[in-house]
Formats: C-alpha cells, structure tokens, sequence
C-alpha cells in the first residue's frame, strides 16, 4: 500500500474531472443529485466504520493488513462520493476546508482547548 501523502487542490481536482467522466460514461449524472450523493456518502461512512465497531482503540491503531487494505477502499468511497456532492454544488472541498480550520481555530483556541476532548465550555 502506497504511503500517504498530503494532496494537492491539483490532484482533487484531477480525481473530480476523471470520477465526472466515469459517471458520464455510465449515464449515472440523473442519479447524482445532492441529496443521493448526500445519502450516499453517509452509507459509505457507516460502511467505513463497521470496521472499528467493537475494537479498542489500540486494536484500531494497528489494523491487519487485509483490514486496511478494506479501510483504504472504504475512504476511497467516502471521498469519491464527497468529491462528487461537491462538484454537483460547485463546492471548492480545499477552499472549504481552509475556511473551516480557520472557523475551527476560532472556536476552539489552544489555549482552551489543548489536550481536551470535550468542549472547552463544558466543565
């Protein structure tokens, strides 16, 4: 399995253009409105979490091997349906996900929130 490395805005959209093309090709565009894509993606997610339902968190941290090669397909799905919702919604996922850490940066500053995996108004 190849090692992760960050992705480029280039590479996400180069992803976006070829799973557009292979929808394209299969004449499923009149299935891929917002809302099935939406529906979609959270069935993938839930496909993608069956695999740590009843682990510990150490047995999660060291998957089989067969078992990540499974988890790998699972995020694979997330992100393709995630790619494609937005790409249906002319949705920018890198300008979002700037927006959102930013946003989030706010929210929870390090000085509150550090180390804590509860909110840091929540005593």
């Amino acid at each position: 399995m190849p090692t992760a490395k960050p992705a480029r805005a280039a590479d996400l959209a180069e992803l976006s253009r070829a799973l557009a093309h292979f929808a394209d090709a299969r004449d499923w565009d009149q299935f891929h409105n917002p809302k099935n894509l939406a529906m979609a993606l959270i069935a993938e997610a839930g496909e993608l979490v069956e695999h740590f339902q009843w682990l510990t968190p150490e047995q999660a941290a060291r998957l089989p091997a067969a078992t990540k090669r499974e988890v790998a397909l699972e995020i694979a799905d997330v992100l393709l349906f995630l790619l494609r919702l937005a790409d249906k919604l002319d949705i920018d996922p890198i300008a979002a996900a700037h927006t959102k850490l930013k946003l989030n940066a706010k929210k929870y500053p390090v000085s509150k929130a550090k180390g804590r995996a509860t909110k840091y108004n929540k005593l």
